[in-house]
């Protein structure tokens, strides 16, 4: 496994967390198709279907390659039409897990390490 991907998989794991914090119940992850991938596909408090997208960026001495980005500025708009049209045929294949009243909606969770430090997670709710 690449750095980049160990980064990755442990900004998914903290962001689990994060949701499990907030009352969420994670449904699904990593859920792939050839079209898209759904990084977290959790219910929210509020009852909501909410899939989640995760970015997360290592700022320290050993990864040159972040150059001062943020994880929020990985999500480019070719990124966000993938995972809406993933998003929209998991919720119409999965009609059971939509409530009439709240419906579903994509959120961005950034997590972001300094060195030494603990990972500062971003949520954005609705992209």
């Amino acid at each position: 496994m690449t750095q980049k991907q160990e980064t990755g998989k442990a900004g998914e794991k903290e962001a689990e967390e994060y949701l499990w914090g907030k009352s969420y119940t994670i449904i699904e992850k990593n859920y792939r198709q050839p079209w898209g991938e759904l990084d977290i596909v959790a219910r929210a408090p509020d009852r909501t279907l909410v899939f989640v997208e995760v970015k997360t960026l290592r700022n320290d001495l050993t990864n040159k390659s972040s150059n001062g980005l943020i994880p929020e500025e990985n999500l480019t708009q070719a990124k966000l039409r993938k995972l809406q049209r993933t998003a929209s045929l998991y919720a119409n294949s999965h009609l059971e897990l939509v409530s009439d009243k709240r419906g579903w909606r994509i959120d961005l969770l950034a997590v972001e390490w300094q060195e030494g430090q603990k990972p500062d997670i971003r949520h954005y709710e609705n992209i």
